[in-house]
């Protein structure tokens, strides 16, 4: 059995125990720890080591072990600890400038480059944090006229339009994109700040391309 198949296994029995219960109507906030542990494992072992192979995003800080613990619906109580302790991680670009070049945010927000990983053809590691976009448009629509792009996340066409440029939702965005988990407990929404995916004058960047009415999102 190839590693993909057996890491396939494991999370097949990974899942099996909450399953269960919940057809014996339980609730049950995990999977048994044993059983997660080799899942884990096996995960780590279908990942080749070598040149663009980044095996630390297989670590799980303590947020993701939460939202891994309560499938994503987190209690009331963790939710707000994981909201608290997310909005600390933010960082600002210096001199606080929360809008930046929109033309850059342009490219930013196209680049589909932002921590990918793959041993056919592997990104350089420049590339991988920081340095090449955050691949936004694999999950949200924003220029009308791209056609290729996700529906994962919700459609960000007339983002500025819709909502103004204020500065309380110059923050907002900006946050957001940094940290969604900030506002949102167990986001599927990529921490592209906090895991060094964009730097904070990116980000700042492609706020102003949601924002700026120049941008082609507000056209």
């Amino acid at each position: 059995m190839d590693a993909l198949k057996t890491a396939t296994l494991a999370l097949a029995l990974a899942l099996t125990p909450a399953a269960h219960a919940a057809g014996k109507g339980k609730t049950q906030a995990g999977p048994d720890p044993k059983i997660q542990a080799l899942a884990a494992k096996f995960i780590e072992q279908s990942f080749l080591p070598g040149e663009g192979q980044d095996l630390s995003r297989l670590q799980q800080d303590d947020t993701l072990k939460a939202c891994n613990q309560y499938r994503d619906q987190p209690p009331e109580k963790v939710a707000a600890e994981i909201n608290a302790r997310e909005r600390a991680t933010i960082k600002y670009p210096e001199g606080g400038k929360l809008m930046g070049d929109w033309k850059n945010g342009e490219k930013l927000y196209a680049a589909g480059f932002g921590m990918r990983i793959g041993r056919i053809e592997p990104d350089r590691p420049e590339r991988q944090k920081g340095g090449n976009g955050g691949n936004c448009y694999a999950c949200h629509a924003a220029d009308p006229k791209e056609v290729a792009f996700g529906t994962i996340g919700p459609s960000l066409m007339h983002y500025g339009k819709l909502r103004g440029a204020s500065e309380e939702m110059v923050k907002y965005t900006y946050e957001k994109i940094y940290n969604p988990q900030a506002y949102t407990a167990c986001s599927q929404m990529p921490r592209m700040g906090h895991n060094g995916i964009l730097r904070p004058e990116q980000i700042a960047d492609i706020v102003a391309y949601l924002l700026s009415p120049e941008s082609p999102v507000n056209k």
